[in-house]
């Protein structure tokens, strides 16, 4: 079972109840978004269950304009060095599709991850 959380409290309790993995996030009233790389570490420090980190800039829709990608990528980036055990994201074309062509951008060099969750 994985648990969507965004404190070190409640991914420690996640995993004392039984989790099997954890979707760490920032701000779940918004649906969830990237946690800071200062919970990630903790995080990491202190529980045994693979860590799963939400990769979303901001709340709302799921289209990203240019800029919100970098951010995007570059939270990748931090993530894995911070030891993400994998990552969940998303992404959607105006007309309501997944937008492919974008995951795949996001995934690209950071295939190290184990799977993807959208």
């Amino acid at each position: 079972m994985e648990v969507c959380v965004d404190s070190v409290e409640s991914a420690i309790n996640a995993e004392r109840g039984g989790a099997g993995r954890i979707e760490l996030c920032s701000s779940l009233l918004e649906g969830g978004t990237t946690p800071s790389m200062g919970v990630l570490q903790v995080v990491k420090q202190c529980v045994q269950i693979p860590v799963f980190v939400m990769i979303r800039p901001r709340g709302g829709d799921f289209l990203y304009s240019d800029r919100e990608v970098e951010v995007m990528k570059a939270d990748i980036h931090l993530a894995k060095l911070y030891g993400a055990d994998g990552l969940v994201f998303g992404a959607l074309t105006e007309d309501g599709h997944i937008d492919k062509e974008l995951c795949m951008s996001l995934v690209g060099k950071n295939l190290y991850l184990r799977p993807k969750n959208f």
